[in-house]
């Protein structure tokens, strides 16, 4: 991170998926589904995971880092608002992200689901402004590229 008062950062990540559209699609709009692969990890402790899956519609993550990451015992807060949702094709969503109730970034997140022979194509474009204190656009798509990673692995089951 630089000195500034805010780094902007924009990233794209595609993944296949070898799993139906309608699959990868409820992967991320079905919570108890979602909660599996972007919330639930050997890292942290899950305190809440609540979603919302409409336009207008708000989710919230709320996970306490564990004994082994640079913030242990440290709240993190995630939450966002529905923007967009074109049933198996499109998800839009903004946050704001939180550590021990400081911002640290806001973000638009869009999710795109195409078929392809064979599978799904999923496009995952982030667009964030980061604050003083934050992980930073290159930690943030590293980030992405995990859940997406862990996606691939409930696919596949």
């Amino acid at each position: 991170m630089t000195n500034s008062a805010v780094v902007h950062g924009n990233f794209t990540i595609d993944r296949f998926y070898p799993a139906a559209p309608a699959k990868v699609f409820a992967a991320c709009a079905d919570p108890s589904i979602k909660k599996s692969w972007y919330a639930e990890s050997d890292t942290h402790e899950i305190k809440a995971f609540d979603s919302d899956f409409r336009v207008g519609g708000t989710e919230r993550l709320t996970y306490l880092f564990g004994p082994d990451t640079p913030f242990p015992g440290v709240e993190l807060t995630n939450e966002g608002v529905f923007h967009d949702i074109v049933d198996g094709q499109r998800i839009i969503i903004s946050s704001r992200m939180a550590i021990a109730g400081r911002p640290i970034s806001v973000a638009l997140e869009t999710i795109e689901i195409a078929e392809v022979d064979g599978g799904t194509d999923l496009t995952c474009t982030f667009q964030g402004v980061f604050f003083e204190g934050s992980d930073g656009p290159a930690m943030r798509e590293q980030g992405w590229n995990d859940l997406l990673d862990r996606l691939g692995r409930l696919l596949a089951d």
